[in-house]
C-alpha cells in the first residue's frame, strides 16, 4: 500500500453554510473531509496534515512560499510517494504555479479543491480528493511536476487557469488542453510536459504589481506603482503585447528606475511578440528593455516575477528566465 500525504489548506472543500449568515465559511477539519472519501483505503494509505484553513482570496504569495517549504519537507520522507494539497479555487492556479516553480522532485504534487461546499447538493470535494490521491499513487505521475486535479481532469500547473466562476470543469488549459484524466480510479496521461522551469529559491519579492491594459489608458497606474516602491510590474497588454501610447512614458520611467517590467497579453490564448513597430508596439517595448512573458496570464507572470526577483537582482538573468527558461 502506497502512502500519500494529504495537506489540508482550506478552500471551499472545507466549507459549509453557516445558517446564521446564510453563507459558506471554513468549518470542516481534514479528518472530517477524509471521512467522506469512502473506499480510498483500498488504494492508498493516507497521512493527513493541516497547513491552514484559509479561503482562496486570503492566500498571499508569502503564504504560498511557506506552503512550498512545508511540502518540500514532506517530500523528503522515503515512505511518502506523493502529496495532495487542498486549496481554494480562486487563487489555486497561482499557488500551484508557485509550487511548480519552486519544488524540484520526481514525486507528484497534486493540487485539488471543490467548486461546491459541503452544504450543497453535488458537493464535489470528496470525488476530487479521491481522484487526486489516485493520481498521486500513479507511477505515470512521476516527473510531471505539479498538477491540478478537479472534475476527473489533470492539468499542468504551468498551463491551467480558472475559466468559469461556478462550473465544475472550471479549470482549463486553453493553450494545450489537459495532460490526462482519471478514469476508473486510475490516472491516464495523454501527453508529457515538454519543458519545465524551476526557480530554486526560498525568498519572494512581494512588491510586484499587475496592471491590465484597456483602450486609452495612461501611465497613472504605472506611476502609482513606482511611487509605492515597486520592484516589478507586470503589464497585461493588448493583443501580441502592445500598450496604448499614453502608457509608454510610464514604462520608460519604471525601467529607468531599475524596475523589472514584464509584458503579457490580456488575450485568453497566444504568446506576446515584438511584431508591431508603432508607438506602444511590442518592438518599441522590447527596445526599451521590457521583458516578454510568452503565454503566461498576468497572475502567473506576477508569481514568476516575484520568485525571480527573490532570487536575482540582475534583470538580464530575469529576462532569460522569462524568455528562454534559463536559470
Amino acid at each position: 500500500m502506497r502512502k500519500v500525504a494529504v495537506v489540508f489548506n482550506g478552500g471551499t472543500i472545507s466549507m459549509k453554510v453557516d445558517p446564521r449568515i446564510q453563507a459558506a465559511v471554513p468549518t470542516l477539519s481534514g479528518n472530517e473531509i477524509m471521512a467522506m472519501v469512502t473506499g480510498i483505503e483500498r488504494y492508498a494509505e493516507i497521512e493527513c496534515f493541516t497547513f491552514s484553513n484559509l479561503p482562496g482570496p486570503h492566500i498571499t504569495p508569502k503564504k504560498m512560499m511557506e506552503l512550498s517549504k512545508y511540502i518540500q519537507q514532506i517530500l523528503l520522507r522515503e515512505d511518502i510517494v506523493g502529496v495532495v494539497v487542498t486549496h481554494g479555487t480562486d487563487t489555486l492556479e497561482e499557488t500551484a504555479y508557485l509550487l511548480d516553480l519552486t519544488i524540484k522532485s520526481d514525486k507528484p504534487v497534486i493540487v485539488t479543491g471543490s467548486m461546491r461546499n459541503s452544504s450543497e447538493l453535488g458537493y464535489d470535494g470528496p470525488a476530487n480528493l479521491s481522484a487526486a490521491i489516485c493520481t498521486a499513487i500513479s507511477e505515470q505521475a512521476r516527473n510531471k511536476g505539479v498538477m491540478v486535479c478537479l472534475n476527473d481532469e489533470l492539468n499542468c500547473a504551468s498551463e491551467v487557469t480558472k475559466a468559469h466562476s461556478m462550473k465544475l470543469n472550471t479549470f482549463q488549459s486553453p493553450e494545450f488542453g489537459p495532460i490526462g484524466i482519471i478514469d476508473n480510479n486510475e490516472a491516464i496521461f495523454y501527453r508529457n510536459t515538454l519543458f519545465k522551469t524551476h526557480i530554486c529559491t526560498d525568498k519572494i519579492e512581494e512588491k510586484v504589481f499587475l496592471i491590465k491594459c484597456a483602450a486609452g489608458m495612461d501611465s497613472s497606474f504605472i506611476d502609482f506603482c513606482i511611487d509605492k516602491g515597486a520592484k516589478g510590474i507586470v503589464v497585461e497588454g493588448l493583443g501580441r503585447g502592445n500598450i496604448p501610447p499614453q502608457m509608454v512614458d510610464g514604462v520608460k520611467r519604471a525601467i529607468e528606475k531599475g524596475i523589472a517590467v514584464v509584458i503579457i497579453s490580456r488575450c485568453f490564448q497566444g504568446r506576446v511578440l515584438d511584431s508591431y513597430g508603432y508607438v506602444g508596439g511590442g518592438k518599441q517595448l522590447r527596445n526599451m528593455g521590457v521583458i516578454f512573458g510568452d503565454t503566461l496570464p498576468g497572475q502567473k507572470a506576477r508569481i514568476k516575477l516575484m520568485l525571480s526577483l527573490g532570487k536575482w537582482k540582475d534583470l538580464n538573468q530575469i529576462k532569460k528566465v522569462f524568455e528562454e527558461g534559463n536559470y
